[in-house]
């Protein structure tokens, strides 16, 4: 009976996922992200990585959702890409002091060369052009915890969301963004949108 009801209350979440349901959505980013982690931490022995490999499943997961099948399961099919991720990642790294020697040069390159790719007057376009491409919700909650410096608790009472839901927006919504700009715009502009974050 209880397996039937959890099956039931999943497949009703997907369902409204691929209705463009982001409530949906983050409940269901809720309910796996431990059991993920957990999977993806035993292959990467990283915290950070595995984290990173989690939201990009999800960003793919949002991306696809209205391809999404609720009558097959959906943890075989998040745990699939969560896989190829994983997978795709070990192929790249072929060892931790590579990786580490990777990013201390683009640290380096970031350190020496970013004020000649952009000035301070093109960070807050560059950044709204990243925050455009946010879900609407996302925005929402981007925008008021930034820009109106909301605490995560008075944007959940003010939206009528839970403050773990708030928490998630903003969690795929800096994800999102990162991504975002380190595809259009370099690995230098990371640090430029930690800046543009915590202002």
């Amino acid at each position: 009976m209880g397996t039937v009801d959890i099956n039931s209350k999943e497949r009703n979440l997907v369902v409204r996922l691929t209705q463009d349901d982001e409530e949906a959505f983050c409940e269901l980013y809720s309910a796996y992200k431990h059991r993920i982690a957990y999977f993806t931490l035993k292959y990467l022995k990283s915290t950070k990585f595995a984290d990173d490999v989690y939201q990009d499943a999800f960003i793919a997961v949002w991306e696809s959702r209205r391809f999404i099948n609720p009558d097959l399961s959906f943890a075989t099919y998040l745990y699939t890409i969560v896989r190829n991720r994983i997978l795709n990642l070990l192929r790249d790294m072929q060892s931790e002091n590579e990786l580490k020697e990777y990013v201390l040069s683009q640290a380096i390159d970031y350190s020496n060369n970013a004020n000649e790719h952009i000035t301070q007057s093109d960070l807050e376009a560059i950044l709204q052009e990243a925050v455009s491409k946010l879900t609407e919700r996302q925005r929402e909650v981007f925008e008021m915890s930034r820009n109106q410096n909301m605490p995560h608790k008075e944007i959940a009472e003010h939206l009528g969301i839970s403050l773990n839901t708030v928490q998630e927006h903003l969690s795929l919504a800096l994800k999102s963004i990162r991504n975002y700009l380190t595809k259009y715009y370099g690995v230098f502009t990371i640090p430029i949108l930690i800046l543009c974050c915590l202002k």
